[in-house]
């Protein structure tokens, strides 16, 4: 007497390798359709044409001598900036502050840092991520980009290059 096909091992070992990749494609699709990549830039293109504007501002803070100390204060809440430049210079009022996550730009964090006087700059500290961070002051025409890792433990010093 023969066994029916459907109660042969071997069949239904042939079928599980095709049965398994069809679930498996399944599955990435579903991953790929409800899930988002996070782009960190949008405009390519348009990014890749500021890397002159860029470049001209990293050497403006050159010219001015600039250099920052800044501190995350996390007993007062307080983000602190001493910066240093040229004598003739003039520092600004404000200066923007992006904390740019190394590889997730949602945790990404723009803060305003107000002139005190005696080169000293202050703002709200905001909620931080652990992780890797880029570092860039900006104000005017310049601007000190650095990386440091947060949560912060020390000052970071960033010099214009």
């Amino acid at each position: 007497m023969t066994k029916s096909w459907y109660r042969e091992p071997f069949v239904w070992l042939l079928i599980l390798f095709p049965a398994s990749a069809v679930m498996g494609g399944m599955i990435t699709i579903t991953l790929a359709i409800h899930s988002n990549d996070g782009l960190v830039v949008d405009d390519y293109y348009k990014q890749g044409l500021e890397i002159n504007r860029t470049l001209e501002r990293d050497q403006a803070a050159a010219r001015h001598g600039l250099e920052a100390t800044l501190r995350f204060n996390v007993e007062h809440q307080l983000i602190q900036l001493n910066l240093k430049a040229e004598p003739d210079y003039t520092l600004p009022n404000q200066i923007q502050l992006q904390l740019s996550h190394h590889t997730r730009s949602g945790f990404d964090k723009a803060v305003s840092l107000v002139y005190l006087g005696d080169n000293t700059y202050q703002s709200a500290l905001p909620e931080l991520e652990e992780g890797f961070f880029f570092v860039q002051l900006a104000a005017d025409d310049w601007r000190l980009l650095d990386s440091t890792q947060l949560p912060m433990t020390q000052t970071v010093q960033i010099k214009a290059k």
